[in-house]
């Protein structure tokens, strides 16, 4: 169908038909489904009549190509206009072959692998019968405390940009109408989630406009440079008032200055959550300030199928505003094809060959091996020598729970556990013993007495600690951030018997290590590692794979740092300046200020050696960028692969400016021995921020260029940036914006 053709169904349809396109059910509204779809709130009344569902447009949290297939051709023998629905779930780190979770593909730094995750995982739901994934997550956080962390690749704009566009263009491809085995993304949560006070889920949301500007709304814009066809609305407040009803937000900022004319969809419930926020007083206000917002799907309440049509014939809400919502949703539907082929990509006996396939499972190995962090590694514990025995103990020896929240459709039956694993890459398999230990959160002495046989006559103990899934993920928030104390003593008690101790962690989020650092001779981070979790830990730990992995989040030195982030401020009395009184600085009295581990750490069982960078001039003009170059050298005994990262400080700004600001980055492998120049452009665009007025620009002036193995160790040269003629000491601002990602996004709101 041309537009002109869905122009023409908006005006066959009556008002009601076209409000229940705005309203999106779970699965066991529709006739035709199997069982449930994945519930993420509790189940109310809503009062739904079986017209009211004849003409939604819309199924939450539903996938199996058999029951989508009769879903859909239950619905359109009943819809008065024979129009499709659409099935949409969260399709957030995999479907059936579950991947790291984000937080950990984020540490990866690998943009090809990150893409081909999102495109295996559009595969398996698109043949499957889903549509569109509410994925990718590119909610900046800092906040540790907070459940959904782990749902997030990170505390850095820039990688999380980069990341955003990766998944959109795995989730999506080139062309959804023709490659139906890819599925429709939804960026979220816009906006600025990740920043909930506290770290507690559904929490207010309180920041400036130019902070988020800086910092949160670029992954957002980069996902929908992309391509990306839908948007999810947050929980949170934005300048005091709720996402799913700010149309300083959404309408004015989403539509009207940055362009976007896809479909706009609440989270779970928020419109109805306008009123227990205060900006509603009934089901109707609410209706009317999301739709005046721009918000076109409901998710889950009923206020606009109750309300508009009434609120539309008594003049308060213009029909037109809901015509363009209808046509919008419609227009999504065209492009997935779906007038044409109803079914889609949905083949019951494809999908029997496609998901969870041993492709789909060796990328996700691959990924997992790339997502894990080695933090430390002493007395050589690591890598683990065939023919040693080893003691394997902890609540996740032998748990399947590795795979980590949002993965609805994954089984942990399915999952590779570590002590299989470990069994199979050992020289022999009673090489291995193992036990429990403990529980995730209390142990008992008949738990240790098992421990403690089997690490009686062993070489090296390897436990394998962390939260369990329920602890982080969406309401998964938690003030304790340390490894619950059953946990620790199980790792006092081991360290006691004096033989090396490396700790595996499985989790959703950086952990307060306190105990665990300090204690174990090796710490590898494991996150939540997916379906070949078990496989890909083993092949780290004994050196058939290199750990690789890289921060993308800092890990604090105990919580009361939180939030810890690289990219901070100096402070008018930073910590070590030369001419502060040593009590009145920014500083805690028993805490350092630097995280314990920071933003793009990670250790390798290679040495890398950074030669000295050179800098190809120490002046840069707009068209005149500069060449950095580095030397990296492969020193140790095996080869492996580093991420060489690229840092730009701003001295003196219109606005402050952080210490460091990632700006590029190179995943570089070498052979043991070996030898590469890494080089980089470093130009203008790099140096462009928001300004006071909100313009998007580069400032004159004097910026230092920093690279590295991570934002703590990296070597530092100087330039200037120049625009022109210098008067009396006085920096030239603004330049021209031209054509780049953030050129909109200097725009006031209006």
């Amino acid at each position: 169908m041309d537009n002109q053709q869905l122009l023409t169904m908006v005006t066959q349809m009556t008002l009601e038909e076209k409000v229940a396109q705005l309203m999106q059910l779970a699965a066991p509204f529709f006739e035709g489904a199997e069982g449930e779809g994945q519930i993420t709130g509790p189940m109310k009344s809503m009062g739904v009549t079986e017209e009211m569902v004849r003409n939604s447009g819309s199924v939450l949290g539903y996938a199996g190509a058999e029951g989508t297939i009769a879903v859909q051709k239950a619905h359109l023998k009943k819809n008065r206009l024979g129009i499709p629905l659409l099935f949409m779930a969260d399709i957030v780190h995999g479907f059936k072959t579950i991947f790291p979770i984000p937080l950990a593909i984020g540490c990866s730094w690998d943009l090809p692998l990150a893409e081909r995750s999102a495109e295996i995982a559009a595969r398996e739901a698109a043949v499957s019968g889903v549509h569109v994934t509410y994925a990718p997550m590119v909610d900046l956080v800092r906040d540790a405390r907070w459940g959904r962390v782990m749902e997030s690749t990170g505390e850095d704009p820039y990688l999380n940009s980069e990341l955003a566009r990766a998944f959109v263009r795995g989730f999506q491809g080139q062309n959804l109408r023709e490659d139906v085995q890819r599925v429709a993304a939804c960026v979220k949560h816009f906006a600025a989630y990740g920043l909930s006070e506290g770290g507690r889920d559904y929490n207010t949301v309180d920041l400036s406009e130019w902070q988020l500007r800086e910092y949160y709304l670029p992954a957002y814009r980069a996902a929908l440079d992309e391509g990306c066809e839908m948007v999810m609305t947050s929980f949170n407040t934005v300048d005091g008032v709720p996402a799913s009803g700010n149309t300083r937000l959404m309408r004015k900022l989403l539509r009207e200055e940055w362009g976007f004319d896809g479909v706009l969809i609440s989270d779970w419930g928020a419109v109805k959550e306008l009123i227990p926020h205060g900006v509603a007083e009934d089901e109707a206000e609410a209706a009317y300030k999301a739709i005046q917002a721009g918000v076109d799907i409901e998710m889950m309440t009923s206020c606009y199928v109750h309300h508009l049509p009434r609120l539309v014939r008594e003049g308060r809400v213009e029909e037109e505003i809901i015509d363009e919502a209808v046509l919008r949703i419609l227009q999504l539907k065209e492009r997935l094809g779906l007038f044409e082929r109803p079914h889609r990509g949905a083949d019951p006996e494809a999908e029997k060959e496609i998901v969870f396939c041993a492709e789909h499972r060796a990328a996700a190995r691959e990924l997992a091996e790339k997502s894990c962090v080695l933090l430390k590694n002493e007395r050589g514990v690591l890598p683990l020598a065939r023919g040693q025995r080893v003691a394997l103990v902890g609540p996740f020896a032998q748990s399947g729970d590795i795979l980590g929240p949002w993965s609805w459709t994954g089984s942990r039956k399915d999952a590779v556990r570590l002590d299989t694993a470990m069994k199979a890459a050992a020289a022999e398999p009673g090489d291995i013993s193992v036990a429990e230990g403990s529980g995730i959160e209390a142990m008992t002495e008949a738990q240790w007495a098992e421990a403690a046989r089997a690490a009686a006559d062993v070489d090296v103990i390897v436990l394998a600690l962390g939260e369990s899934s329920e602890m982080s993920g969406e309401a998964g928030s938690r003030a304790d951030i340390t490894l619950p104390a059953a946990q620790l003593e199980l790792l006092r008690r081991m360290k006691a018997l004096g033989k090396p101790v490396a700790v595996v962690l499985f989790n959703g989020r950086p952990l307060d290590l306190r105990g665990v650092y300090d204690t174990a001779d090796a710490v590898l981070e494991a996150w939540f590692p997916g379906s070949e979790g078990g496989a890909a830990i083993a092949a780290l730990l004994y050196g058939d794979a290199n750990p690789s992995g890289r921060l993308s989040m800092s890990f604090p030195a105990a919580v009361g740092q939180i939030p810890v982030y690289y990219n901070h401020f100096s402070t008018g009395r930073p910590l070590g300046a030369p001419d502060a009184q040593e009590r009145y600085v920014s500083h805690y009295l028993d805490l350092p200020n630097e995280p314990l581990l920071p933003f793009g750490f990670g250790l390798s069982y290679t040495t890398f050696i950074y030669g000295k960078p050179q800098l190809s001039g120490k002046i840069m003009t707009p068209d005149r960028p500069l060449e950095l170059s580095v030397v990296l050298t492969n020193a140790g005994p095996a080869e492996g692969e580093e991420t060489v990262q690229l840092y730009i400080r701003d001295w003196v700004g219109d606005t402050v400016r952080p210490v460091k600001e990632l700006k590029a980055f190179a995943k570089v492998r070498l052979a043991a021995g070996e030898s590469s120049e890494v080089r980089f452009t470093v130009t203008e665009q790099m140096l462009r921020y928001t300004h006071q007025n909100l313009e998007f620009a580069s400032d004159a002036g004097q910026f230092s260029v920093f690279v590295g193995p991570n934002s703590r160790d990296a070597e530092e040269l100087r330039f200037r940036l120049e625009k022109g003629p210098v008067t009396s000491g006085i920096r030239l601002q603004g330049a021209s914006l031209g054509n780049n990602q953030h050129e909109q996004m200097g725009s006031e709101m209006r």
